[in-house]
């Protein structure tokens, strides 16, 4: 099975360019960059930043659509109104961006853009975390996503590197692993998939290793997993405190 790259291009560079910023937190476009670099799937999307960009954009992407405020201020955007799906086409697009700018104004909110997103193909959420752990250095978390991860606390964690071996026990070892299987009739969610992921973020060159320099935390919810594909629909990291030292 293939391992992540070690320092894909560009990655250190959208770090520095948050840093350069001020940014405690890298945008979810670039965090999704990010993503997309050490081999995770995440939805096809361009960043707009007026009406005048939405059909160009558009041209690109397959509706249904999702546009999502790119804010500094704004961290949960489901919350604050900053997360708009089933968009059908330019005008659902715009009026939703219209409302998103008029909520954003009345809450002192910056907006740096709004992301257009393809949707996501369904499957079932999960969700994969990191740490750096001031005692035990990079730590990668795996549990059913969305608000269960909240609700239920059914996760289990690694210290990284990860093997195969387990990230395949992080699945098995949930109390709900038997939903991901399949369970009362639910479409499975592909195993294999999943343990590409978690190697991906926690194994030996994954993003957590590979990064704990620069990153505090990781965090990718929803993962969305069905029988043939996974995709980040969610996606936040935590910068570090201090400097980036390098910008390749």
């Amino acid at each position: 099975m293939q391992t992540a790259n070690l320092h894909p291009p560009g990655v250190r560079k959208l770090i520095a360019e948050a840093r350069g910023l001020g940014r405690r937190a890298l945008a979810e476009n670039a965090s999704k960059q990010i993503l997309s670099r050490y081999g995770l799937a995440v939805p096809r999307s361009a960043v707009i930043r007026s009406v005048e960009e939405i059909e160009p954009a558009l041209g690109s992407l397959n509706a249904p659509f999702v546009l999502k405020l790119i804010s500094p201020d704004l961290v949960h955007k489901s919350e604050a109104g900053g997360v708009r799906t089933n968009l059908a086409n330019g005008a659902a697009v715009r009026d939703a961006m219209k409302g998103m700018r008029d909520q954003a104004a009345s809450r002192r909110l910056g907006i740096d853009g709004y992301l257009l997103e393809e949707t996501a193909p369904s499957g079932q959420e999960v969700v994969i975390g990191g740490v750096i752990d001031a005692s035990f250095g990079p730590l990668v978390m795996f549990g059913l996503g969305g608000i269960f991860v909240e609700i239920l606390q059914d996760v289990s964690y690694r210290i990284c590197p990860i093997t195969v071996l387990d990230a395949k026990e992080m699945i098995h070892e949930l109390r709900a692993a038997p939903v991901l299987s399949g369970a009362r009739g639910r479409a499975p969610a592909s195993e294999t998939l999943l343990i590409v992921a978690l190697m991906a973020i926690g194994g030996p060159g994954g993003l957590l290793l590979d990064l704990a320099d620069e990153i505090a935390e990781v965090d990718i919810n929803p993962l969305i997993v069905s029988s043939s594909a996974i995709v980040a629909v969610d996606a936040r990291l935590i910068l570090a405190e201090g400097p980036a030292h390098e910008t390749r």
